[in-house]
């Protein structure tokens, strides 16, 4: 059946819902608008018709980190509506994208638990999309063994620690190792779900979610990569952590495993025309050194800039499509955009610096 057919009233509503929260997010005039503020409270004026009673209680010229936080308040509001009211594979879908944010959020609660700090306070700094009924049970383990099987029985990433993660691998210096191998299991399974479930598969949900999902696969092969050089991470290690799909996979990925440089990456990644473009705007491979991840390029962008850029071109694109999921997974992407977009223009106002502003907003 395909998904024009099986979509129903409910999951067109949401589609619908969605799309007008797509067309909430600033424009370029709005941007321009707060470039020109002074002060974190002229921003927050500007931002009144967008975000309104999200930014009502914030106090008189707040920091930029609570500024942030109540603007990611907006997302997950309407986030958890759409939740709320998806049924049937829509609503599996959206159980996928919290999942991402759950690993960090239990990468989190590892390093704590590792450092002896109380748990209980790291629960407010995790990201609240990534949240689950039974993350406060974590709390009650004091050490990481207990945290392990806890994360094992209590949570949904259990499948993606069976058979690759054990409780001797729970510790600082693997934590990155963890974080990147749960990353690698759940992409595989999203990408896997998209393309076998019933209704899904075939579909320009499929469609879409396969060149996202398979441009996210990439980059972390690129990142993964990049810092590893200079690290005890072996090559063989370094290769189980890259996604088993992707357009780099698989000759481009086993190149990435043999890499030892940016120059061997640069040559690896040579057949996909957009990443070959970003590491010629970055300069990266040419004579460079990873510290073009952070920046240093003729624009002042960097390949994690240029990797975003993409992430928005895609989302965007998304919003082509009519009866798709991925108009979910793209707005949400979208607006942790603005999120960041906003930070940075608040913290360069903070800091006296508003001639940094332009380079790094991207604007959809």
């Amino acid at each position: 059946m395909s998904e024009g057919l099986f979509f129903n009233v409910t999951t067109g509503y949401i589609e619908g819902v969605v799309r007008g929260y797509r067309n909430t997010l600033l424009t370029g005039q709005q941007y321009s608008n707060l470039a020109q503020c002074e002060t974190i409270d002229d921003v927050k004026l500007q931002l009144g018709p967008a975000y309104g009673d999200f930014l009502a209680d914030l106090p008189p010229n707040p920091s930029t980190s609570a500024l942030a936080d109540k603007l990611l308040d907006k997302l997950v509001n309407e986030f958890r509506y759409v939740q709320a009211n998806a049924t049937g594979s829509l609503s599996k879908f959206m159980e996928f994208l919290t999942y991402g944010y759950m690993i960090d959020n239990v990468a989190l609660l590892i390093t704590g638990t590792l450092h002896e700090r109380d748990t209980r306070e790291l629960l407010d700094r995790c990201h609240p999309l990534g949240w689950f009924e039974t993350m406060p049970a974590l709390c009650v383990a004091t050490n990481i063994e207990e945290l392990y099987n806890s994360v094992l029985i209590e949570t949904p990433l259990a499948p993606y620690f069976k058979g690759s993660l054990s409780h001797q691998d729970l510790d600082e210096l693997n934590i990155e190792i963890i974080r990147n191998t749960l990353y690698k299991n759940y992409l595989e399974d999203f990408h896997n779900w998209v393309n076998t479930h019933s209704g899904v598969a075939g579909s320009p949900t499929a469609e879409v979610m396969s060149e996202i999902l398979e441009f996210e696969a990439d980059r972390r092969s690129i990142n993964i990569t990049l810092n590893s050089f200079g690290t005890d991470l072996s090559k063989q290690d370094r290769q189980k952590l890259y996604p088993g799909f992707g357009k780099l996979h698989p000759e481009g990925t086993l190149m990435l495993s043999r890499a030892d440089d940016p120059e061997a990456v640069r040559i690896a990644v040579d057949g996909v025309h957009d990443y070959r473009t970003f590491f010629d705007q970055t300069g990266m491979g040419s004579g460079s050194n990873v510290g073009n991840m952070a920046g240093g390029s003729d624009e002042g962008k960097s390949l994690e800039d240029l990797f975003y850029q993409k992430e928005m071109e895609l989302s965007k694109l998304a919003f082509t499509r009519q009866f798709t999921y991925s108009v979910v997974y793209s707005w949400v992407k979208l607006r942790e955009q603005e999120i960041r977009n906003i930070t940075w223009i608040a913290e360069c106002i903070a800091q006296n610096q508003k001639d940094r502003i332009g380079n790094y907003i991207s604007v959809f």
